[in-house]
């Protein structure tokens, strides 16, 4: 869902023991721990039938272009029935597969062919909340006495006035307390029927679900476990930190000033990360772990710093989700090697040895071509991220169009708007559609997404230019750029099982690392200018325990670095990626 959080650094020095783990190789070849994990948002990846919709048998047509780009793993947002007021992230129906996206025939042939090209289906799970549409919340709805009532967080409100009071059972109430809804307004929605408010954490249609009840936990797992009976590799857990709420409904903190939607800026003190959210994500864990071939719950862990990260893992017990989500690493905004340097080593040292997973893209954010792109040499620095993400020692996750350099398309008139963060926030807040537009597949109409006449967002307006078709026949595109990188992470033993050391600490300009190898193999070297000036460093591998000073060039996006020999006195361009080997 919405990143509503903020993140700081205040995080402990790793000890010398996990500076140590952190360089050693290491031989656990569990499918995750070396996937590139690809999201597609289902409605803008590929439409099959010209309802400019994007669609399962839609992705299925396009499994071959992602066995080529070198994928592991589809991650696939919501495709479950829904009335789609937040695009699937309302869901009235955890079991099936909406119409507009197929069936659950389409989606077994879907999971069926991507298994003969060694590609996973992981699927979007959200359990934070329904559809008000969904059978569970309707019978909630109905009367205080259903059985279902208590599977979702009402309350009968507080004696007030104003304009959100209502006439309730012994008078005019108002909502419990000040929490205010990520979509606008606040988060307590009244219904007559039971003279009742009920939390919605985000937008009124999603509800949020009781987790203190038993039975919704109980009712979740098995439509979990639905899915991975059918196959599915794990699930990508949505706004998973904010399943529980403070019982004694106290009020979130206010931090001064109002958000888009004109609401006081308030810190989610008692509705976001509560401690009892790692207890249900245990037994989840246990439940997932009955299963065969090594299934993977990944989190969109949204947090302050990277010491809260490590208890999503379950600390040193590492017994909750094998992958949340490091957003502190690729949503900093700030193209700055000291601050990815300390925010890698972060990770790679304070998580109790567990798996890192870095992200620069998603749905729920303007693309990282345009939040780290200066407007000149954007080129050059997308082909910097992509270096850090598959080079680093981490789990990849990457959003579709992220390859190809597709830009955030944000809309220019309110009527144009289809995101509902958008509509309530118009201007201040435009909404999310800009970073789902359509797949730009190649230059003809649609840009070879659909048929249709109207697709259910335009295209970019860049898409004759920047396409799959064009940019694969271009041996300097950004795409064939990711294709040699994720080759070289899976054919590489450094990059495949190596550890990492941080290099030339205090350069602030250029990032600089080595990927330790296991042996019998050579290490790699990874330098990356990320400056708009050239700069000229000079690298002691022995502080990494690695013999040797000279080096072949394995890629490189600059001329002049493709001849690079040794690591004294290199001068990288503006920008300028390196990867190379050090010759024994």
């Amino acid at each position: 869902m919405l990143f509503c959080g903020s993140i700081s650094a205040q995080t402990p020095t790793a000890d010398a023991g996990a500076v140590k783990a952190a360089a050693t190789p290491s031989s656990d070849e569990t499918w995750w721990k070396h996937a590139v994990i690809y999201e597609i948002y289902p409605r803008s990846f590929q439409d099959s039938n010209g309802d400019g919709i994007g669609d399962l048998n839609g992705i299925t047509q396009r499994l071959d272009y992602l066995q080529k780009l070198g994928i592991d793993a589809i991650w696939i947002s919501p495709m479950y029935p829904s009335p789609q007021v937040d695009f699937g992230y309302d869901i009235s129906n955890y079991e099936n597969v909406d119409p507009q996206y197929g069936t659950l025939a389409d989606f077994d042939h879907l999971v069926a062919e991507a298994k003969k090209r060694n590609i996973r289906i992981v699927l979007d799970m959200v359990l934070n909340h329904t559809s008000d549409k969904h059978p569970w919340f309707i019978e909630s709805a109905s009367s205080r006495g259903n059985p279902k009532h208590d599977w979702y967080v009402w309350n009968d409100g507080v004696p007030g006035t104003g304009k959100n009071a209502h006439e309730g059972l012994h008078g005019s109430v108002v909502p419990p307390n000040n929490w205010i809804s990520g979509f606008g307004g606040s988060a307590w929605e009244w219904v007559p029927q039971v003279k009742q408010f009920y939390y919605h954490n985000f937008y009124k249609q999603q509800p949020d679900l009781n987790w203190r009840n038993p039975q919704v936990e109980k009712a979740m797992f098995a439509s979990m476990q639905f899915w991975l009976d059918r196959g599915v590799a794990g699930y990508r857990l949505d706004a998973i930190p904010s399943l529980f709420e403070d019982p004694q409904l106290r009020n979130n903190p206010e931090t001064g000033g109002t958000n888009a939607q004109g609401d006081p800026n308030v810190e989610s003190l008692y509705t976001d990360n509560l401690p009892e959210v790692h207890g249900t994500i245990r037994r989840m864990r246990a439940m997932v772990a009955k299963y065969p071939g090594n299934r993977v719950l990944i989190g969109e862990t949204y947090l302050p710093n990277t010491a809260e990260l490590d208890k999503w893992y379950g600390g040193a017990a590492h017994n909750e989700l094998q992958l949340p989500m490091d957003m502190i690493v690729g949503f900093s905004d700030k193209l700055s090697a000291s601050n990815f340097r300390d925010r890698i080593e972060e990770v790679e040292t304070q998580v109790h040895g567990s798996q890192p997973l870095l992200v620069f893209d998603n749905h729920d954010n303007a693309r990282s071509w345009d939040r780290y792109g200066d407007g000149v040499h954007n080129v050059q620095i997308a082909k910097l991220l992509a270096t850090m993400l598959f080079t680093s020692r981490s789990t990849a996750l990457m959003y579709y169009g992220e390859e190809l350099g597709m830009v955030t398309s944000t809309p220019t008139r309110v009527e144009d708007v289809k995101d509902p963060i958008g509509i309530t926030g118009w201007p201040k807040e435009k909404g999310r559609d800009g970073e789902r537009t359509p797949m730009q597949w190649n230059g003809s109409t649609d840009a070879g997404f659909s048929t249709a006449s109207t697709t259910w967002l335009p295209v970019a307006s860049n898409y004759r230019t920047i396409n799959v078709e064009a940019e694969g026949s271009d041996p300097n595109s950004l795409l064939n750029w990711h294709k040699e990188l994720i080759r070289l992470r899976r054919d590489l033993p450094a990059l495949h099982d190596g550890g990492v050391v941080m290099l030339d600490r205090a350069n602030e300009n250029v990032l600089s690392y080595v990927r330790t190898a296991p042996a019998g193999a050579t290490a790699v070297v990874v330098m990356l200018n990320m400056s708009a000036q050239p700069q000229t460093v000079s690298l002691d591998l022995s502080e990494a325990g690695v013999k040797g000073n000279r080096v072949k060039t394995i890629l490189t996006d600059e001329p002049s670095l493709k001849g690079a020999s040794s690591l004294t006195n290199v001068t990288l361009p503006p920008f300028s990626s390196w990867v190379g080997s050090v010759e024994r």
